[in-house]
């Protein structure tokens, strides 16, 4: 195992950029991820782990000793530094930023679309309850929080592994998908009817927006339907995160039993 012991080390500056800088993440098509659950998910999607980087103190479990990557050992002052979590396991992972092959898209039928949703919380828990409820795909339009921000990756906890999340201009992509064949959903307020009432196709779009001005209008303008989840007590609103929730397992759970 490679050790490396100054801070001033080129991987070690490149490492901390990845985690404040999103222009550096966008430029190398690389980030970092912290933690046993998410370096194994990680390792699991062959080509994904550059690096896999251990604290001094750590001991790695065999089957991450006898991953195919090259591995480091660091002292306790870089991966403090490294760390985005208070209690850190002293593990983490450079990865590669996936890249999706043109040709996929054909075969993708069940879509999250997120426009503008800013709080990496809420785009993680969304990329995570798409995963669980079976979606083909998410596609995260502009104005929302970065994929590969830390707080979004630990939010999505390993699900960005699992599913394409595809970074993109929602008017083109929903425009594509509505020519595959997918009926689009989107999520508003004005002339919207009760989720409840609506029955998803085996083909479809959820369209969510952002938490305070929801979707925005040229892209609500190119919904099927306009669903709303109704309001029984005096909460304004639901966070973004839960609707999308509720609406996936009602279109997209619900409607393959």
């Amino acid at each position: 195992m490679k050790r490396i012991e100054s801070r001033q080390n080129a991987l070690v500056k490149h490492w901390l950029k990845l985690i404040t800088n999103k222009k550096d993440r966008d430029k190398s098509g690389e980030f970092l991820v912290e933690g046993f659950h998410l370096v194994e998910e990680a390792l699991k999607t062959k080509g994904t782990v550059l690096h896999l980087i251990v604290r001094e103190d750590v001991e790695l479990p065999s089957h991450f000793k006898e991953a195919a990557v090259q591995q480091i050992e660091i002292p306790s002052a870089i991966a403090k530094e490294l760390a985005e979590t208070e209690n850190s396991q002293g593990i983490f992972a450079h990865c590669r930023q996936p890249e999706y092959n043109e040709e996929l898209f054909s075969g993708w039928k069940k879509f999250l679309f997120i426009d503008a949703v800013q709080d990496p919380g809420n785009v993680g828990t969304m990329i995570r309850t798409a995963d669980a409820a079976g979606m083909d795909a998410v596609i995260l339009g502009h104005g929302s929080a970065d994929l590969y921000n830390p707080k979004t990756i630990r939010s999505a906890q390993g699900s960005n592994f699992h599913l394409p999340v595809v970074k993109g201009n929602l008017e083109d992509w929903l425009k594509r998908a509505k020519e595959n064949g997918a009926a689009v959903l989107g999520t508003g307020l004005h002339e919207a009817k009760d989720y409840q009432a609506i029955q998803a196709p085996a083909s479809f779009a959820l369209l969510v927006g952002n938490e305070g001005s929801g979707v925005s209008a040229n892209l609500l303008k190119q919904s099927d339907e306009v669903v709303k989840i109704p309001i029984l007590g005096q909460a304004e609103s639901l966070n973004v995160a839960v609707a999308t929730g509720i609406l996936l397992y009602a279109y997209a759970v619900s409607g393959n039993r």
